[in-house]
């Protein structure tokens, strides 16, 4: 862990990972609601071992420093309260943070799962990065009519109830031009397979598939990334579970 200084001079850790060989960008990692926990770290060791320095910042430390939530049903219920209850200023202010830690390798993406992919689509529209990921965001449809200043490419379980086809489709309405991946049959928090939840676990495919999205529906894969002026979304079907871009 490292220690970072918001622009309003709270002091907070953050995970970092980077490549052992050449660089092709950064990409910030936005927590989910359970915290920087060993899974939101091994998501920064997955893409450092593909040549991004990663880098996922203790948002919960403006309430308590190292704060996490486990997996279970009472933790769950405890995570909701503090992130629905949090200024998404002050959270945006500490993704800044860890983007300037990571500015040399070049451009920045940010990514986000659950409540870090609802920041990953207000980053988008309110800061500066060169693409953004969110990951099953429950709170996109809230935010759909903002206006993203990149590219953005969504994951979204079709069996997430935080996310049921009726609230999909108001971000769909509102973002026609948004590739939503659709991945059959996972629930919510898909891509997290590190530990014994409360909730069904998710099918290996669903995770692996929405990685390979990640490198082959936007110019962030690897040999494009680091020299494009412009990232340009592309779309790709990684298998035939997924239903790839806006749809109906």
């Amino acid at each position: 862990m490292i220690r970072l200084r918001a622009h309003d001079g709270h002091a907070l850790d953050a995970y970092v990972a980077r490549p052992s060989s050449r660089v092709r960008g950064g990409l910030v990692v936005a927590q989910e609601m359970y915290g920087v926990n060993a899974y939101l770290r091994s998501v920064c060791d997955f893409y450092a071992g593909h040549g991004y320095a990663a880098i996922a910042p203790a948002l919960y430390d403006r309430q308590q420093r190292g704060l996490t939530y486990t997996y279970t049903k009472d933790d769950h219920d405890r995570a909701q309260k503090t992130y629905t209850a949090w200024n998404l200023d002050d959270a945006l202010a500490d993704l800044d943070a860890a983007r300037g830690a990571v500015a040399d390798a070049g451009k920045i993406a940010v990514l986000g799962f659950c409540w870090g992919g609802s920041l990953a689509w207000l980053s988008a529209c309110r800061r500066d990065y060169a693409g953004a990921v969110s990951y099953y965001g429950s709170m996109i449809p809230d935010l759909a009519h903002a206006q993203a200043r990149c590219p953005v490419i969504c994951h979204i379980g079709d069996k997430d109830t935080s996310l049921p086809p009726a609230r999909v489709a108001i971000f769909r309405a509102a973002q026609p031009s948004i590739p939503i991946y659709m991945y059959e049959g996972a629930p919510h928090g898909f891509d997290n397979e590190t530990a014994s939840r409360a909730i069904t676990r998710p099918p290996t495919s669903s995770r692996a598939s929405a990685r390979l999205n990640f490198w082959r529906s936007t110019s962030i894969e690897a040999s494009r990334y680091a020299t494009n002026d412009r990232m340009r979304i592309v779309h790709h079907q990684a298998n035939p579970q997924i239903t790839a871009g806006p749809g109906p």
